[in-house]
C-alpha cells in the first residue's frame, strides 16, 4: 500500500480549510478534466471519528466546496460535475493517508508477511505504518509495505 501525503493531492490544499471549518475530513478528492468538462469527487469524513456522515453532511460540504473549487479551478457552475459522499461502511482504504484519517476505526488489513487478515482498532498511524489493537488488547505494527489490502469492519 502507497502512503501519499494529502497536502501532495491536487486541490487538497485549497478545499481541506473549507471542509475543516465544517467539522469534516477530506479523505479522497479526485478532480478529472473529461471532455471539456471538470468531474470532481470528493470523499468526507466527520473530524469526530465516532460520528458517520450523511446526506445532509455531503449537501453541506458541496455547497461550501463548490465555490472553492471553482475559483481554483478556474471554473463555472456549468462547467463542472461535482459529487460529494461518505467513505461508506465497507471502505476499501485506499491509501495509506487515510489510516490516520480514520483513527479509532475498526479494520482490517491483509498483511502480505503472514497471509493472512489483522484485525483491530486504528490506533496510530506514520508514513511507513499502523499500528491497530487487537482483540486481546495487545497492539501489533503492519508496515504499509506489507500491506495487500485494508477494509472497514462491518458489523
Amino acid at each position: 500500500m502507497e502512503y501519499t501525503p494529502l497536502k501532495k493531492i491536487y486541490g487538497y490544499k485549497e478545499c481541506s480549510a473549507a471542509a475543516e471549518e465544517l467539522g469534516y475530513k477530506i479523505v479522497e478528492l479526485q478532480i478529472v478534466p473529461q471532455h471539456g468538462m471538470t468531474h470532481i469527487t470528493v470523499v468526507i469524513s466527520c473530524a469526530d471519528s465516532k460520528k458517520d456522515v450523511g446526506v445532509a453532511d455531503c449537501s453541506k460540504a458541496h455547497r461550501a466546496l463548490a465555490p472553492v473549487l471553482m475559483a481554483f479551478l478556474n471554473k463555472t457552475e456549468d462547467d463542472i460535475s461535482m459529487e460529494v459522499c461518505s467513505p461508506g461502511i465497507e471502505r476499501n482504504l485506499k491509501d495509506a493517508h487515510e489510516f490516520e484519517i480514520f483513527a479509532g476505526k475498526e479494520v482490517r488489513v491483509w498483511d502480505k508477511e503472514i497471509s493472512d487478515w489483522v484485525y483491530g482498532i486504528i490506533k496510530s498511524s506514520d508514513q511507513t505504518s499502523v499500528t491497530l489493537e487487537i482483540e486481546d488488547g495487545s497492539e501489533k505494527a503492519v508496515a504499509y509495505e506489507n500491506i495487500a489490502k485494508a477494509k472497514f469492519i462491518h458489523l
